[in-house]
């Protein structure tokens, strides 16, 4: 039950602030996190925990932090031989404002994720064999992420697009995705129409459904998920949380999610898996350190429901 993650690896500087700033104001925070992120090794380090064998495909800094991210995304257990080093352009950066209720800024320096070309990809491609799904983002030059998606169905692998950070792509790039997972904010974006209900995030996934891809799944934070398809529309319920930071909660939703489809979990079991993990993450600080173990996610869907999938032999 193999996932191929196609992305981007920072190193996250977070902080606590009483509200989130306007624009031109200045906020004073407290408790400064030093931590390994970026949308493409969260997501990573997720589908891992999540139980499935993980290859990670990116690119890196010839720098301390880069190393660093290297190694411990060896010691999870991830695959790394796709982790590139560039020696001109540092390990990316993230700064990330995290208010009261956990809901957060982030602004990202790309380094060493923008050099991440279609030939890295090219080369990296046998490390695609025998993979089931192949999951990628926005945080890395789009015509590398069309050419993973590209690969990726060429091989057979089912392939997710989370497109963030919501960016206009090329129409072509929908083609070849299997399941695009935007959250709200995400989707208004690409649909060009606001989401804030679940009604409003059917609309807006029927229209993007129109550009190609054969299926949405809208995360909605609180309100949950609305998965839209060929056959219609279906709503999948939050779990309630004391959110404290939702810092890597859509990366929690986008690993498992890939994890349990490679372990051939239908959506109507994989889309409520996806849902513990991202909600289990909010009540973490922290980016990798807050994503959790497949046995916390099972925990959380026992309460809810008794059942869910099940624990690897």
């Amino acid at each position: 039950m193999a996932v191929v993650v196609v992305g981007s690896a920072n190193l996250d500087y977070t902080v606590r602030v009483p509200r989130l700033p306007e624009p031109g104001e200045t906020v004073l925070g407290s408790g400064l996190l030093t931590s390994h992120g970026g949308k493409g090794a969260n997501q990573a380090v997720a589908a891992r925990r999540a139980g499935a064998a993980v290859t990670f495909i990116g690119k890196r800094g010839a720098d301390g932090p880069g190393e660093a991210i290297a190694r411990r995304l060896a010691e999870e257990g991830i695959r790394t031989e796709g982790f590139l080093t560039d020696p001109a352009a540092p390990t990316g950066v993230a700064f990330i404002a995290v208010d009261p209720a956990g809901q957060n800024q982030i602004v990202v320096a790309p380094g060493a994720n923008a050099a991440l070309t279609v030939d890295d990809l090219l080369a990296c491609r046998p490390l695609l064999r025998g993979g089931r799904v192949l999951l990628t983002q926005l945080e890395t030059p789009i015509a590398t992420v069309q050419e993973a998606l590209t690969a990726g169905r060429a091989s057979g692998m089912v392939t997710i697009l989370n497109p963030a950070p919501a960016a206009p792509s090329a129409p072509e790039i929908f083609g070849a995705v299997d399941l695009l997972v935007p959250n709200e904010q995400e989707a208004a974006v690409l649909a060009h129409q606001p989401v804030r209900s679940v009604a409003e995030a059917e609309a807006a996934a029927a229209r993007l459904l129109g550009f190609g891809c054969k299926a949405v799944l809208v995360t909605l934070g609180s309100q949950g998920a609305l998965f839209f398809g060929q056959g219609g529309a279906r709503h999948f319920p939050a779990f309630p949380v004391e959110a404290v930071d939702a810092t890597a909660a859509g990366d929690a939703f986008c690993g498992a999610l890939a994890a349990a489809l490679a372990e051939g979990r239908v959506l109507d079991e994989a889309v409520p898996f996806a849902c513990a993990a991202g909600a289990l993450t909010c009540t973490r600080r922290g980016a990798q350190e807050s994503l959790p173990t497949r046995d916390a996610v099972l925990g959380l869907l026992g309460q809810r429901a008794g059942s869910g999938p099940r624990a690897p032999a």
